[in-house]
């Protein structure tokens, strides 16, 4: 399993970290972009993914979440640590996503048009 994700601790916040330019998201960002013009897949379409798939799948999960900090290579989710349940959710959700790629570039060509790209 590639060290795309991760959950780190530090002053009292929860940091979800994704790093979209480790080759196996990479490599799907590149395949979404195909199915999608749209989703060129920096950190910052990563988030808009993000938000788009956790609130209609997930939304226990994003209401928990304090905020998001989207760059061109990573993306960083921040949780309080009360929500520690949910953060580790989210690192689970973004491995099935990067993991089942044929479900995640289903959801892009079904429902690009939906989404809020940046």
């Amino acid at each position: 399993m590639d060290d795309y994700v991760s959950l780190t601790c530090g002053d009292d916040v929860l940091r979800v970290w994704f790093y979209n330019e480790h080759d196996k998201p990479f490599a799907l960002g590149e395949k979404m972009n195909a199915v999608c013009d749209d989703a060129y897949m920096n950190g910052y379409n990563w988030g808009a993914f993000f938000n788009y798939y956790l609130a209609s799948r997930a939304p226990q999960v994003l209401s928990a979440m304090q905020d998001s900090d989207p760059e061109a290579g990573s993306y960083v989710a921040y949780f309080d640590k009360e929500y520690e349940t949910q953060a580790g959710r989210f690192v689970a959700i973004i491995r099935e996503l990067v993991e089942n790629e044929d479900e995640t570039l289903r959801i892009v060509r079904e429902e690009c048009d939906c989404i809020a790209w940046d």
